[in-house]
């Protein structure tokens, strides 16, 4: 890997390590997006850092912040999550490319029409949504995690309409992203495939990740709470424009 790439690769990686300080998520969408669509690393090599650094991220962002956190809708989304991750990751062996292909558009239609509506009118839900319905917020993440390596935005779109501080809901993903990358490096790590490339890059991505968290933590953008929640839906609108774009490819 040459120095340029090396460089432009680690402050993609602050890049998005500060916007999930302040909301929760986008690292690894960000991440991943830039460094596939530009192919600087393999993708192989890249999810296997994003989910060291997500670690690293959610280590020095949640202390002294736990208290913010709903545990039991927390714990009913990552109950949904794990397996269903690993549920994706198998029927996507099943799958045909076209229906693959369909489920992909679809996923992307929904959110972009989802997210144009709360981008429009970014309202909370009058009540707290039941338990039930976060554990499947998290099944569907999972799901679709494991089919197209983007396990985020239905727990995204489902915390972000609660009646939650917005402080609560970054935290709260915040922790849901920390458990999801720490089985997934498990997993990865049981497979022997956490190799010397992928140690150096992790390495050298920690003090720029832990760095990139403070800043974050301390110095958060000033935007009002609409605003912030009309920026994490048009995060989201772009992504589903990515997922149709590639379905469609």
């Amino acid at each position: 890997m040459s120095i340029d790439i090396l460089i432009a690769l680690l402050a993609v990686i602050a890049i998005g390590t500060y916007f999930q300080t302040v909301t929760g998520f986008g690292l690894g969408m960000i991440v991943m997006g830039v460094t596939s669509g530009f192919e600087l690393v393999p993708v192989g090599v890249v999810a296997a850092v994003v989910s060291l650094v997500t670690l690293v991220n959610s280590a020095v962002a949640l202390p002294g912040k736990l208290h913010h956190i709903d545990w039991q809708a927390a714990r009913a989304v990552v109950a949904g999550v794990v397996p269903a991750i690993v549920a994706g990751v198998l029927l996507l062996d099943y799958l045909s490319v076209v229906a693959a292909r369909l489920l992909q558009f679809l996923l992307g239609a929904t959110i972009i029409y989802s997210g144009i509506v709360f981008a429009l009118r970014p309202t909370q839900l009058a009540e707290r949504s039941s338990t039930r319905s976060f554990f499947i917020s998290g099944f569907f993440s999972g799901l679709f995690g494991g089919l197209f390596g983007m396990a985020g935005p239905p727990v995204i779109f489902h915390f972000y309409r609660q009646p939650m501080e917005l402080v609560t809901v970054r935290n709260m993903l915040l922790l849901v992203f920390a458990c999801t990358s720490g089985c997934r490096t498990l997993f990865v790590a049981a497979q022997g495939r956490l190799d010397a490339d992928t140690g150096l890059l992790a390495g050298l991505a920690v003090p720029l990740v832990a760095l990139a968290t403070v800043v974050g933590r301390r110095y958060p953008p000033p935007f009002s709470p609409t605003t912030m929640r009309r920026i994490a839906f048009g995060v989201l609108i772009v992504i589903g424009v990515g997922l149709v774009a590639t379905a469609l490819a």
